[in-house]
């Protein structure tokens, strides 16, 4: 058997290509690792943004952003839950702070109110008792004594008559009428309060103007007396008199304010 030469290029294997098949596999698991890190990309967006919030609370509120610069995930994640704890915390101290408010607002009102009640009351008994000008409707009742004949009865008649129409408060001259008013003296010679008045003898009252009036008028009443005294009277009503007599109380001797013991 004759030995022939082995052709090398024969004995050479030809080259191996891989399998299409893998080059295939290998494009599909690019094309899912390439979703998945844009998802991771998106899920690490989120995440940024949030722990960006969290790292600015909490570096306004620490002031040391150096502390944060190298926290881990789960630390940031702990102290953006911390944050959130304390927001609820403010907004329940807030909450508790407008209820507050709410009850002293309630609580001034109710005083401020009293106040002015006690203010209303104040005044009112200033003005019955002469210690406060007042202003009104009422009449300007002027009694004319040119004789000198009316005696201290017609004036302390006028005055109780006032009373009695529902007169509020009223002045003889410049002096202030008061509840233990007194009119004393003789004709020609009256005094009020023991402070002498002249004639025309000037009387301003507040009150029901239409009233005060009527009453001044009544058949057989003031002006009646004073005409048969030989003096005159004349009523002038108005929508707005000043009585601004004032008088001055006498300090209370004996009586002092009861404590309601």
């Amino acid at each position: 058997m004759t030995d022939r030469p082995v052709d090398d290029e024969a004995l050479e294997e030809p080259p191996t290509e891989d399998p299409p098949v893998e080059d295939d596999r290998s494009t599909w698991q690019r094309l899912r690792e390439g979703r998945r890190d844009r998802l991771a990309a998106a899920l690490i967006g989120v995440l940024t943004l949030l722990l960006g919030f969290a790292f600015a609370v909490q570096v306004r509120s620490t002031g040391t952003p150096e502390a944060l610069a190298g926290a881990r995930e789960e630390d940031l994640v702990s102290i953006l839950d911390d944050v959130n704890a304390r927001e609820e915390r403010l907004r329940e101290q807030i909450s508790e702070q407008r209820t507050a408010l709410e009850q002293l607002t309630d609580s001034d009102s109710q005083g401020a109110t009293a106040l002015a009640e006690a203010q209303q009351r104040a005044t009112a008994l200033g003005i019955l008792n002469g210690t406060i000008a007042a202003e009104g409707p009422g009449i300007t009742l002027t009694v004319l004594d040119p004789d000198g004949t009316v005696p201290p009865s017609a004036l302390l008649n006028a005055i109780q008559e006032l009373r009695g129409a529902g007169a509020e408060t009223m002045q003889v001259d410049d002096v202030r009428i008061g509840v233990s008013s007194a009119v004393t003296g003789t004709a020609g010679d009256l005094r009020i309060d023991g402070q002498a008045v002249q004639a025309p003898y000037t009387v301003v009252a507040i009150g029901s103007a239409q009233d005060l009036a009527t009453a001044m008028g009544i058949p057989g009443g003031v002006s009646a007396l004073v005409r048969r005294e030989g003096g005159e009277v004349r009523i002038e009503q108005s929508d707005e008199v000043v009585v601004d007599a004032l008088r001055v109380l006498d300090e209370p001797q004996y009586a002092e304010p009861d404590d309601g013991g």
